[in-house]
């Protein structure tokens, strides 16, 4: 299984041919039918598919298990035993999840109060509805909540309440990995809840774009559940979102950025971004934004491809796709990333050595007053 569901050759089809689906159901088939369910390459795949379980038992006892899955002995024989390689460092586990966090600030009651606010300083109606269901994923959940926290900080700026409903994983490291019923487990709950959120009037919000693009692509191209075309329609990566509402280059116009993200980004545009058309939108909000510089680090895929370069046999092969954005990252004024997906966070970093940050948090810095 070669693919790494870049899905790219959505794009380059002239004709259209949604060979990502077609490849996703072949994937899919060649499991169920071809792949021995007792071998270790089925294990080791469906461990990764399913990382969401891995990273609730990990957040139970974060410390412990960011020393456990970085122990050098321990990743040695994680390598050798399941074929997942040890040349990368796991993420570390974040000591308080975004949803802990969400439901210390009051859930969404307490977000209703300080959007409420805001509309109050903005001199917005008070009263109106305005509102987003936040579709966190995995990562910024368990590993990244900082993400979470500035997508949260910044709607309720702009005086959007955010409810965070109940979800599984998008089921895009599933897809990759052809275990189609293990997402379609996940889509049907999250299907049920963002479709019940949208028919009370919220839209869907998702601050990693292979999460947005699951939802609002492959859901309906691979599964036929009730209230799936909606939740499709009413499906935006958060930062598209606030383009399309709110009129954000006015308000950057007079932001002031100070401190550590008063820096040149090397942005680098996932590919599932670019299959949503959003592969500019960074370079485009930012890119006049006073103390920052951020500049396109090229059309090039990052290499990692979700689970794909955490494979042993597949990390060479990931590390020569990204050489290119490497290159342009280090030609780049700065030394800190910037993208919208969590797994290419992880090749940037790892072959660059930067700190990467997510474009909301650029948006917080610039926005909202400590």
């Amino acid at each position: 299984m070669d693919c790494s569901n870049c899905m790219r050759c959505d794009d380059a089809c002239p004709a259209g041919v949604p060979l990502s689906q077609m490849h996703n159901t072949a994937r899919a088939q060649y499991v169920e039918e071809e792949m021995s369910k007792f071998s270790v390459e089925y294990w080791r795949n469906r461990i990764l598919a399913n990382y969401r379980t891995s990273a609730w038992f990990a957040s139970k006892t974060p410390r412990l298990a960011n020393f456990a899955m970085n122990f050098g002995p321990a990743r040695w024989l994680m390598e050798k035993t399941m074929g997942v390689t040890s040349e990368r460092e796991f993420p570390a586990f974040a000591t308080e999840t975004f949803r802990e966090w969400y439901a210390a600030q009051g859930g969404a009651e307490g977000s209703r109060e300080r959007a409420r606010e805001s509309r109050r300083r903005r001199g917005d109606p008070v009263d109106v509805d305005k509102g987003v269901a936040y579709f966190h994923g995995c990562y910024s959940n368990y590993n990244t909540p900082e993400v979470g926290k500035a997508m949260v900080r910044v709607f309720e700026h702009f005086g959007y309440e955010v409810v965070v409903p109940d979800q599984g994983c998008s089921g895009t490291p599933m897809f990759a990995n052809g275990m189609l019923e293990d997402a379609r487990r996940d889509a049907e709950t999250n299907v049920d809840s963002l479709s019940a959120r949208i028919a009370e009037g919220y839209d869907a919000i998702a601050s990693c774009t292979s999460c947005s693009m699951a939802l609002r692509q492959e859901y309906p191209e691979l599964f036929d559940i009730e209230g799936i075309e909606e939740v499709a329609a009413n499906t935006f990566e958060s930062v598209e979102y606030l383009r399309i509402h709110e009129d954000l280059a006015e308000e950057l116009q007079a932001a002031d950025i100070e401190g550590e993200l008063a820096d040149e980004f090397a942005y680098h545009a996932p590919c599932h971004a670019r299959n949503q058309g959003l592969d500019r939108q960074a370079v485009e909000l930012f890119g006049d934004l006073e103390d920052v510089g951020i500049k396109d680090v090229g059309k090039s895929c990052s290499g990692i491809s979700g689970t794909y370069g955490w494979k042993a046999e597949k990390y060479e092969k990931s590390m020569k796709i990204g050489e290119e954005m490497f290159e342009h990252m280090e030609d780049a004024e700065g030394t800190t990333g910037m993208t919208e997906c969590p797994t290419c966070a992880m090749q940037m970093e790892h072959g660059t050595g930067y700190e990467i940050r997510h474009p909301l948090e650029l948006l917080e810095a610039a926005l909202v007053e400590p």
